[in-house]
């Protein structure tokens, strides 16, 4: 992993040559795609570092989404809007999401992981767009830290039992009485609010609508991803507790996602929307984890792969109409289909992507994760079937009042896309349904 690292490391030097990054970027996912391919629990061992299959693939994510990132941010280079700052971040940020997807240590896992927020900040205020971005990031840096505070003290206990962090060799916590219930919970708490879950949403909204483009695709795309890893890996010392309460998480998580979708059908902003459903889809996630089972953790992790890249996708979408149109309401940007209208197949495609249509990776992860969710109990058929009903109702929504009407100025102009826009449409929309074909490859088996 070291050479991985040094190479992010060393990327921050051609900062001043945007081709270069972007290019490093691409070939950095590749490499990492074909080098790795192996059978074994864990990989790439040392320093404190390695990866097992769910590593391999959020990594993997990560290196794919950021260079879609600096490819879709062109118009700061264009703008000169301090383009070389404007890289050095996502390089870092960039940096702290490999070291928190391969680190081996808890404390290291810990740290990489809040160190991710300081980069994601800075995008937001350097780069944002209007003046309540500042509130914006201090509301997604207060419900962040608030909630990881506990996870710190909860390690530092850990430690002092088991004189160990080092992942996959600390044992179980089986304690059920109140300390060990509170200690689950604290330990819990801070993925839960990352995820984010229903109740803890609200920084996320803020934080997609008054980030740059850049801010939003990596938030939608890898941020989020950041606590259903952080599940993963620390649910296994609770399973004990966790049996008690995976029905807390699930009933809030099911009924949240249902709240978040009538939610939906109420925005008018663009990007709000796409950031709404984020809280439905992961609250899936959610649920898929705590349940405790094989198509459970599947479910979540191809659920994941997937709505980063779709979501990422949309909201690259809804930049372009920002950049041409200046605004992103619906009830302005309507008629998109005659303005843009080579545009408009990328709205259907990564629109059905976003419902989980075939051939979609969202429908497989969706499929394991109501399986396991409805073993878990078949009340749950109920909530499951309102939250995809309502899904694909807002989702329609969206992209039938944005592409149908008329346009609002009166001014007959046709405004196609750039090749670059379209390659990143592709980019997103490629994987996304190609690698259903090989679906063994995003499911850890070990």
């Amino acid at each position: 992993m070291l050479k991985y690292i040094l190479s992010l490391v060393l990327l921050t030097q051609a900062s001043n040559r945007w081709e270069v990054v972007q290019f490093s970027m691409f070939l950095m996912s590749f490499l990492f795609g074909i080098l790795s391919s192996h059978y074994f629990l864990f990989s790439g061992l040392g320093s404190m570092l390695g990866y097992d299959f769910i590593s391999y693939v959020l990594i993997l994510l990560s290196l794919w989404v950021m260079g879609m990132v600096v490819m879709s941010s062109y118009k700061i280079k264009f703008t000169n809007n301090h383009s070389s700052l404007f890289l050095i971040v996502n390089i870092l940020l960039l940096l702290m999401l490999v070291l928190t997807f391969s680190s081996m240590d808890y404390l290291l896992f810990y740290i990489s992981f809040e160190s991710s927020l300081i980069p994601t900040l800075i995008l937001i205020l350097g780069w944002g767009y209007q003046p309540e971005r500042v509130e914006a990031g201090i509301y997604m840096l207060f419900y962040t830290l608030f909630a990881s505070l506990p996870l710190l003290v909860s390690l530092l206990s850990i430690y002092s039992l088991n004189f160990s962090l080092t992942l996959n060799i600390v044992g179980q916590m089986e304690s059920l009485n109140l300390v060990g219930v509170i200690w689950y919970f604290a330990t819990v708490f801070a993925f839960i609010v990352k995820l984010p879950m229903y109740m803890f949403h609200l920084w996320l909204p803020k934080a997609h609508v008054e980030a740059p483009v850049a801010g939003s695709m990596i938030l939608a795309g890898v941020l989020l991803k950041l606590g259903g890893y952080g599940l993963i890996r620390v649910l296994p010392l609770f399973s004990g507790v966790n049996k008690l309460y995976s029905g807390l998480w699930i009933s809030v998580a099911i009924l949240g996602g249902f709240i978040v979708s009538m939610m939906c059908l109420r925005q008018v902003d663009i990007k709000s929307l796409i950031a709404y459903s984020s809280v439905a889809h992961m609250g899936l996630v959610l649920c898929g984890l705590v349940v405790f089972g094989w198509w459970g953790l599947n479910g979540a992790v191809v659920v994941m792969v997937g709505h980063g890249l779709c979501s990422s996708g949309l909201f690259c979408l809804a930049n372009m109409v920002y950049e041409r149109i200046g605004s992103r309401s619906l009830l302005i940007s309507k008629g998109l289909l005659s303005f843009m209208p080579s545009m408009g197949l990328w709205w259907f495609l990564l629109s059905i992507g976003n419902m989980a249509a075939p051939p979609t990776l969202n429908l497989l992860g969706e499929i394991n994760l109501i399986m396991s969710v409805v073993s878990w109990s078949p009340l749950t058929m109920l909530g499951i079937s309102l939250l995809s009903f309502f899904s694909a109702a807002y989702t329609l929504y969206m992209y039938s009042l944005s592409q149908h009407g008329v346009f609002y100025n009166s001014v007959y102009s046709v405004c196609s896309g750039k090749v670059r826009e379209y390659l990143v449409l592709f980019l997103h929309w490629f994987p996304l349904n190609i690698l259903i074909l090989k679906g063994s490859m995003l499911i850890p088996l070990y």
